[in-house]
């Protein structure tokens, strides 16, 4: 990036290159909409679709009550990587505590790599229910073109080819207008929690909060912040460049936003499809994406079926890249290895081949004898050991002037991230008792 002078920043004073000033909201869409998008991965399919088989409309509510903690939690994270200039893991190292660093990455390393595996896993098991064939051989076409793109494919393109696969996640929004859906009980169930202290609606419970905050999508958007500042030779880190806070500000706020109102609303059609055509057919179980996908067809028809399985696939193809990437910066921030989508494969081979390996690492783990479910149990528990520290340390660095400068986060978000916070530790508690009983 250039260095930034007085007369640089008089440029940009008077003119909005990006054109964000009076830009309207759907063209500010960029790192916050893809973040948001990813959280509703195949996993996250898992979880909410378990939640409505097992517990029908029961917690509808948790996803309203996630919402605004998701929304402080992914601000505070653009805005450290926008204000900075610097990813988390590279903040962390630098301002806080190095080991931390480390070992926030070695998590981060094992839970998305499990989580990696899981994904791929889902998308040829779905496709191989649509299209037929060998299921195996559709989850190394998927891992291997996925990790192409990743690897030859600019960044600039390859973010709007994740923008356009978010798109995927309607037809979610579909497959639930093709049931009846008691849409008063539902608003009730949304607004009025209904608990239970059973250890069954605990761990659902303790999953849509794990799936909903999890340490890869802090990863992830802030260090999209970072590639879309440094992919822009007017932009500079708001902390040197304050006279371009009010725009980038106000379209970090309108992209995290939707992004994460737009995850919570696919949440709340998996959850409510999974209520009114498995629960209410009296299937409380499902042990993967694509058992939820066949339960549908005695309600929803095949229609239905084919929907729920394409958007598997198409979240699948938006999420693994996202998993993967997050691996990338991550490492190569700890280690201070050259990073970015935009290199070319050779210029940052060590950010490259972090990705590499965790793909491959993944794509193998679908041949192991180990259950998908029980891969997804244990990422749900590292992404939760790795998010609480790590959300501790956002926290911090928020509100210190060496990071921020004078753009800390406003008193409601700083109020709803520490809440956020909270809630991850007990997530976090809740998750290691069920792990070692279990």
């Amino acid at each position: 990036m250039q260095a930034h002078t007085p007369e640089d920043s008089r440029d940009s004073a008077a003119s909005d290159p990006k054109g964000h000033e009076d830009a309207p909201w759907y063209k500010l869409m960029g790192p916050g909409l893809v973040t948001g998008a990813a959280d509703d991965d195949p996993s996250g399919i898992v979880t909410y679709a378990q939640a409505g088989a097992q517990f029908g409309n029961g917690l509808l509510w948790s996803l309203l009550f996630s919402l605004p903690l998701m929304i402080a939690i992914q601000l505070v994270c653009a805005r450290l990587g926008r204000i900075s200039g610097s990813g988390i893991v590279a903040n962390v190292r630098r301002h806080k505590s190095q080991k931390l660093a480390y070992g926030f990455v070695v998590l981060l390393v094992l839970a998305n790599t499990l989580n990696i595996g899981a994904d791929l896993a889902a998308m040829g098991d779905a496709l191989a229910l649509v299209a037929g064939g060998h299921r195996w051989i559709y989850t190394l076409a998927f891992s291997g073109v996925s990790l192409l793109l990743q690897l030859f494919v600019p960044y600039r393109r390859y973010a709007g080819y994740l923008r356009w696969l978010s798109l995927s996640l309607l037809v979610y929004v579909v497959a639930m207008f093709m049931l009846k859906v008691n849409w008063r009980d539902a608003m009730v169930s949304l607004i009025l929690p209904h608990v239970h202290l059973s250890n069954g609606y605990l761990l659902v419970l303790v999953a849509v909060f794990g799936t909903t905050i999890s340490p890869y999508l802090f990863v992830w958007q802030a260090a999209s912040e970072v590639e879309e500042l440094e992919a822009d030779r007017t932009a500079h880190p708001l902390r040197d460049a304050p006279e371009q806070a009010r725009q980038e500000l106000r379209r970090i706020n309108i992209d995290t936003i939707t992004g994460m109102v737009v995850s919570a609303v696919i949440a709340l059609c998996i959850m409510l499809t999974a209520s009114y055509a498995l629960h209410a057919q009296g299937v409380l179980d499902i042990a993967s994406s694509v058992d939820a996908a066949k339960a549908l067809e005695p309600v929803a028809g095949k229609w239905g079926v084919l929907l729920f399985a394409l958007g598997i696939i198409g979240t699948g193809l938006l999420a693994v890249p996202v998993l993967a990437g997050s691996v990338g910066y991550a490492a190569a921030e700890a280690m201070r290895w050259r990073r970015s989508l935009e290199e070319k494969p050779l210029s940052a081979r060590h950010f490259y081949a972090v990705i590499a390996v965790s793909m491959i690492i993944g794509a193998a783990l679908c041949f192991a004898p180990i259950e998908p479910a029980r891969l997804l149990v244990w990422s749900a528990v590292l992404n939760g050991i790795a998010a609480a520290p790590a959300m501790v340390m956002l926290q911090l660095m928020s509100r210190d002037h060496r990071i921020v400068g004078p753009f800390a986060p406003s008193p409601w978000i700083h109020r709803l991230a520490w809440c956020a916070t909270g809630v991850m530790w007990l997530t976090v508690l809740v998750l290691c008792v069920t792990a070692v009983s279990g």
